[in-house]
């Protein structure tokens, strides 16, 4: 079982930002951290969480890195008894709120990997994605971290925004690679809708040779392509998790949980879920759109999908992908090696 926790504080809105997340609100944290107490003591209930029986815990936002270590405090005490010894901890921090600190205290409560959003180290594209650090803010709270002995580094990076080159490119890459670091996640820029870049739609490029460029400048280096956006030496286990469909609690405003065949879904707003963390609205999934699920994730990683859950007209198809050095036929599993072509494999696939 995983255990994802939402912080929807933000010190400031990327301009790409789709995320449920707030940039005020400030003054209720310590009630939201009540209420998320709340939440999760009630989900270890639902969940039957058992000693031991929580793989990994993550925590992401908005910025977690905008709440106090103390405050998360209470949080650890109640999940400590449910952790495997030798669970993933992972938190995302952003450059600028990372403060020494900061990263001391959640060290202390037992967090084992922190994942920093940086995005570029270039000035003029942190600002124009609306980003409040700056790359050396970036480079000093990653070798902070390092030398306060966390165990796992990951960062950010974007790409595909307008002006985005190889060599720009080649230099984020290659700073991140200075850095102590085991993971990187890159990801592509997208253009949701209510984001500040929804009004300006042209700053994506539409350059689908740099995200092959970027994977193998970074596989270059080392770092194992083990899902569409996602490169490293160690492999996060909550992320592979998720790919995998394991049961994993959701806890926190606009957060999704997910158990067998089912959906929760806290409600989104912040007053709304401090006043009641235990309004949270349940979909039911038929069976056919969990193996939707199972394909769609499976190709775009390296979990690949599991024969025996695909239909006999499935398993030709896939066969055929085979034939045509498209897929990968290993004794239990069909595994993709081009995650870039995930969503057309699976498509023919399904169809």
């Amino acid at each position: 079982m995983l255990v994802y926790i939402h912080i929807p504080y933000c010190d400031s809105k990327c301009h790409y930002c789709s995320f449920n997340s707030y940039v005020d609100k400030f003054d209720t944290k310590a009630d939201y951290m009540q209420a998320l107490h709340k939440q999760l003591t009630f989900e270890l209930a639902r969940f039957g969480a058992k000693e031991n029986s929580i793989e990994t815990l993550f925590i992401g936002g908005g910025t977690p890195s905008t709440v106090k270590p103390e405050l998360y405090k209470p949080i650890f005490e109640l999940l400590k008894p449910f952790l495997q010894k030798n669970a993933e901890i992972t938190t995302e921090a952003n450059p600028n709120s990372a403060t020494k600190e900061w990263l001391k205290g959640m060290k202390d409560l037992g967090v084992t990997r922190v994942s920093f959003g940086v995005q570029s180290f270039h000035h003029h594209k942190l600002k124009a994605l609306n980003r409040a650090h700056t790359p050396k803010q970036a480079k000093d709270a990653i070798l902070y971290a390092k030398e306060l002995g966390f165990e796992h580094l990951s960062l950010d990076l974007i790409y595909n925004y307008q002006g985005d080159t190889k060599a720009l490119l080649s230099y984020d890459i290659d700073q991140a690679f200075a850095l102590p670091i085991d993971h990187i996640s890159a990801y592509e820029l997208t253009i949701e809708d209510n984001t500040e870049f929804s009004s300006t739609p042209q700053v994506r490029q539409e350059d689908e040779n740099l995200a092959f460029f970027v994977a193998e400048e970074i596989k270059k280096r080392g770092f194992a392509h083990y899902e569409i956006s996602n490169f490293g030496k160690y492999q996060s286990r909550h992320n592979k998790g998720y790919w995998e469909l394991k049961n994993y609690i959701g806890a926190g405003a606009g957060a999704v949980g997910f158990l067998k065949d089912r959906r929760f879904y806290p409600q989104t707003g912040i007053e709304a879920f401090i006043h009641n963390p235990l309004n949270i609205t349940e979909e039911p999934l038929s069976s056919d759109e969990l193996l939707t699920e199972k394909i769609f994730l499976g190709l775009r990683s390296n979990i690949g999908i599991e024969k025996s859950v695909l239909t006999q007209k499935m398993q030709q198809k896939a066969g055929i992908l085979c034939e045509e050095n498209k897929l990968k036929d290993g004794h239990t599993h069909f595994y993709n090696d081009n995650f870039f072509l995930s969503d057309e494999l699976s498509l023919y696939i399904l169809g």
